[in-house]
């Protein structure tokens, strides 16, 4: 199984669950059914993107742990500026 096979498989699973539990299907509090059912997409998405956004920090805080990424990046920044300098753009 793919890792999309996996991914869409899990994402299938989730949103039966939420449906069973929004339309009363799988019983649960008067409470939950009111107050947490109704906004859990929008937790979820929060939360999804909290965790995006801090993947993304922490791989900019831990970039130059890795020296060669570093290393082959600077040699791509100094190739593109021969290139636009053989073209006659400045870029300093």
């Amino acid at each position: 199984m793919t890792r999309a096979q996996q991914t869409i498989s899990l994402v299938l699973l989730a949103s039966s669950l939420y449906l069973a539990c929004f339309l009363h299907i799988l019983p649960s509090t008067k409470i939950v059914q009111d107050e947490v059912i109704p906004v859990f997409p929008f937790w979820a998405l929060v939360s999804f993107g909290s965790y995006l956004l801090f993947k993304l920090g922490w791989g900019v805080f831990t970039f130059n742990d890795v020296p060669e990424a570093y290393n082959e990046l600077l040699g791509e920044i100094e190739v593109a500026r021969d290139v636009l300098k053989a073209k006659g753009i400045d870029v300093d």
